[in-house]
């Protein structure tokens, strides 16, 4: 137990085949069972999903947080999947969350202001070369540095673009 409390965050890309809506009822359940705890324990939860009925799941997660009176703040496909860390840390103002009351269209998403930025120091990109080709393997990993937010969500969300 923290005096401060804690942080929930629930994320995710856009699903290809996850019905999102089905895998919140799991969510609610476990929601409704230790809602008591999460208010106690003074949990804050923040979600950004999407995927096949992400607007169904989104709305249901709402109102049994709305229910239960635990604040839970949802987002979709609008909103840049690495928002919710800043906004749930106090680094920046929450966004206001999507309408959920009617059907959506396509996402549009919004640069995300960042205040206080750094002057850059960076050295001026090298004349073009040959181009490589390089081939992921099962070692390969990603470190996303400085907060790239299109960046991370161009890696996350790579059906978004297809």
């Amino acid at each position: 137990k923290h005096p401060d409390g804690k942080f929930l965050i629930i994320g995710g890309g856009i699903a290809n085949f996850t019905d999102v809506a089905a895998t919140f009822t799991g969510l609610i359940k476990a929601l409704e069972h230790y809602a008591s705890e999460i208010k106690e324990h003074k949990i804050q939860i923040w979600i950004r999903r999407a995927g096949p009925n992400y607007v169904e799941g989104l709305r249901k997660v709402k109102a049994a947080s709305d229910k239960l009176g635990l604040g839970l703040k949802v987002y979709g496909p609008e909103t840049h999947i690495t928002a919710v860390i800043p906004m749930a840390l106090g680094l920046m103002a929450p966004l206001a969350e999507p309408d959920l009351s009617q059907a959506c269209g396509p996402p549009t998403r919004k640069m995300i202001q960042i205040t206080g930025k750094k002057p850059s120091s960076s050295k001026p990109q090298p004349p073009p070369t040959k181009h490589t080709i390089v081939t992921a393997t099962p070692q390969t990993t990603s470190i996303v540095y400085g907060m790239q937010n299109r960046a991370v969500q161009g890696m996350l969300d790579f059906d978004f673009m297809c």
